[in-house]
């Protein structure tokens, strides 16, 4: 239920490859893609701030090549085949004009709601959302009382485009993104309450997390904060400073996990599949290796310390920094191979370009790599050298050691973000009318939402 993020579909409209149906999950309710300011109007546009860099050369590369090649035409300096000079103009001109149409229509293309293999919303409406999502979690739970079952409830807050329901809306002192932060509450108290309702707590995990940490960029145009604080982490969404990467993890399990129990370990996501595995009494696939970890003895205090001797960070396809949490140590090393370059530089993020890219002009590679003791440095403000850190050298040998052993363990696989995956590829295009008709429809009938009680 919500935010599924990984696509749909491969060769055709309808084959639906990389939905959730064709990857375990027996039912869906949500998005298929993700959650833009361009999906709610009147917040900006933050797909075509994203690519305008990318789009600018090449643009200005055809334009100049084409009056180019007009002008030693028309002064006689180089015979042009007039045919051919109509070709590049005609390729050039319907290039335009399909990213002009993909743009003005980027909210009815990408913008909708499903229900397993439909289209019930085209474009997505946030009116009510959370209280959709939330009655649609209710449910399931209701349907599989009597049986195991996995409930996957990722939610749009607080991504944006920010939004909060009427009795949300303008209650928190901390702007839209706190009225989001407070429906989003209310909403796992709902889901607690049905655990409770159907007595199924004590035997139920609960684990609230995010994928990132605050995205720092995010600032409306009226410079109200919309992508949320990371204290004192530096960095934040889409890159390896500790802002990044350091997110919360709540559990619940009364009666199996000790209520107020801390634990300051290094732990990933990719540790909830093999732990929900484990508790499923089922078995982990052979067929590749498996980063996560069990959590459970750590949780149940059966350990002490994490599996994760070292967690690999990546900036899309590249390795950035390598965490090191040795076993007989109290310290958590942490490396850079390259660090992003902040727009303005006295600035804390990418502000310029929205986010921090991974490449070429955009980082600065560093070798030997920034060094951080994590433990004492956790805002990571100075690197250690070999004058301040006098095993500064060993250090790098044994996490340099690690990164070979790693890399050995990857198997090449096809880049999913390359140009012919970026491009929009009108064959693959979900529409649940006609493009002639914006693909516009609403099947979704509210019905009876959830009770709001706000604070």
């Amino acid at each position: 239920v919500g935010k599924w993020h990984l696509g749909m579909n491969c060769e055709s409209s309808n084959d639906f490859c990389h939905h959730p149906l064709s990857h375990g999950f027996d039912y869906f309710y949500g998005l298929t893609v993700t959650n833009f300011r361009d999906c709610k109007p009147g917040q900006g546009s933050v797909f075509l701030k994203g690519v305008q860099k990318s789009l600018v050369i090449p643009i200005q590369i055809a334009g100049i090549t084409l009056v180019s090649l007009a002008v030693v035409q028309y002064i006689g300096l180089l015979k042009v085949p007039f045919q051919a000079l109509g070709y590049c103009l005609l390729i050039t001109a319907f290039s335009l004009a399909v990213l002009i149409f993909f743009f003005y229509h980027f909210r009815h293309l990408n913008c909708f709601l499903m229900r397993d293999h439909q289209i019930i919303q085209q474009p997505l409406s946030y009116e009510n959302l959370t209280q959709r999502l939330t009655k649609e979690a209710m449910q399931f739970i209701g349907r599989n009382t009597g049986a195991p079952f996995l409930l996957v409830l990722s939610y749009l807050h607080v991504h944006t485009a920010l939004y909060a329901s009427e009795n949300f809306r303008g209650k928190s002192k901390h702007g839209l993104y706190g009225d989001a932060v407070e429906e989003m509450d209310w909403s796992v108290g709902q889901v607690l309450d049905v655990l409770e309702k159907y007595k199924l707590s004590h035997n139920t995990l609960v684990y609230f997390t995010s994928d990132q940490g605050a995205h720092i960029e995010e600032i409306s145009s009226s410079g109200e904060v919309h992508g949320g604080y990371n204290g004192i982490y530096k960095g934040g969404k889409s890159m390896n400073w500790e802002g990044g990467i350091r997110v919360p993890g709540l559990l619940r399990w009364p009666g199996v996990i000790q209520a107020g129990a801390y634990m300051d370990e290094p732990t990933s996501n990719m540790d909830i599949f093999p732990t929900i595995v484990k508790l499923a009494e089922a078995q982990l696939p052979s067929d590749r290796i498996i980063d996560g970890h069990d959590l459970m003895p750590l949780l149940q205090g059966k350990a002490t310390r994490s599996k994760h001797e070292f967690l690999f960070h990546y900036c899309n396809a590249y390795l950035n920094a390598v965490r090191w949490h040795p076993g007989n140590s109290e310290s958590v090393w942490k490396v850079f191979f390259f660090t992003p370059n902040f727009s303005p530089e006295d600035s804390n993020g990418c502000y310029d370009s929205h986010v921090c890219f991974c490449h070429g002009g955009f980082i600065t590679r560093h070798d030997p790599p920034l060094l951080f003791d994590l433990s004492r440095d956790p805002e990571e403000k100075v690197p250690l050298t070999p004058e301040t850190e006098s095993r500064f050298y060993e250090i790098l040998r044994v996490i340099h050691l690690a990164v070979d052993n790693h890399t050995r363990s990857l198997h090449a696989v096809p880049d999913q973000l390359s140009w012919d995956n970026l491009l929009w590829k009108p064959w693959l295009q979900p529409c649940c009318s006609s493009l002639f008709q914006s693909c516009f429809c609403d099947y979704d009938s509210e019905g009876s939402l959830p009770e709001v009680h706000s604070g």
